[in-house]
């Protein structure tokens, strides 16, 4: 448990035997992800979530966060890193959380760091609905992400279809384009990810939890 100075309780860290056991034998690639819930104190509920030699998703450790922040990610890293023997992962897949980004870097220097592509992708409505060949785009960038096999491919596609269709004053475009190597197949798949693209793993075992937690769920509750 971490405390502030007046000695209020900021942030939650759990693991079980099991969960250390597992950690040696399937922490190789570790999904995290904090979108499961939220309980009355605002604190995030954040999964440490592998998959064993069955294709099955594992718990590797979760945690309550009193802020989505740098500090109580690194916190939280270094407390999961401690309990399964200073071992870290040698890949990460999360959500775009810079706070959570910057939190790796200081915690996990050496670990591989993915974004989800399927929240990347999920987004493209909502980013570029309002441009007039919407459609056109859409495809031209599934294709750009999925088709390709190498890095010259992806570069191709994507530049062919930002230039074709003038977006390149498009600030989500530009972001991601910036971050390719966090996310595009091309730039990642030298890695083992153990079958993994995205952190829905994280989000299929919170329906283990469903049936102990929710968003009413007390501290002493969640520790028991």
């Amino acid at each position: 448990m971490d405390l502030d100075e007046e000695g209020r309780l900021r942030n939650v860290f759990w693991a079980d035997a099991r969960s250390r056991a597992a950690c040696k034998v399937f922490g190789d690639v570790v999904t995290f992800d904090t979108t499961y819930l939220v309980n009355k104190h605002d604190m995030p509920f954040a999964p440490f979530v592998g998959v064993n030699h069955h294709g099955q998703s594992i718990l590797l450790g979760c945690g309550l966060i009193s802020n989505e922040d740098t500090k109580s990610f690194s916190w939280l890293f270094e407390t999961w890193k401690t309990c399964m023997w200073g071992c870290a992962p040698k890949a990460m897949i999360t959500d775009q959380c810079m706070a959570m980004k910057n939190a790796l870097e200081i915690v996990f220097p050496d670990t591989r760091h993915r974004w989800c592509i399927w929240h990347i992708m999920k987004k493209l409505p909502e980013k570029l609905n309002g441009c007039d060949a919407y459609e056109n785009i859409s495809s031209c960038m599934r294709k750009a992400v999925w088709n390709s096999l190498t890095i010259e491919q992806f570069e191709d596609a994507w530049n062919g279809f930002i230039k074709k269709y003038e977006l390149q004053s498009n600030p989500w475009l530009s972001g991601l384009y910036l971050e390719r190597k966090r996310w595009v197949p091309a730039y990642v798949n030298d890695c083992f990810w153990a079958g993994m693209s995205s952190t829905q793993r994280s989000e299929s075992i919170n329906s283990y939890f469903d049936g102990y937690i929710h968003s009413k769920t007390t501290l002493k509750q969640f520790v028991e």
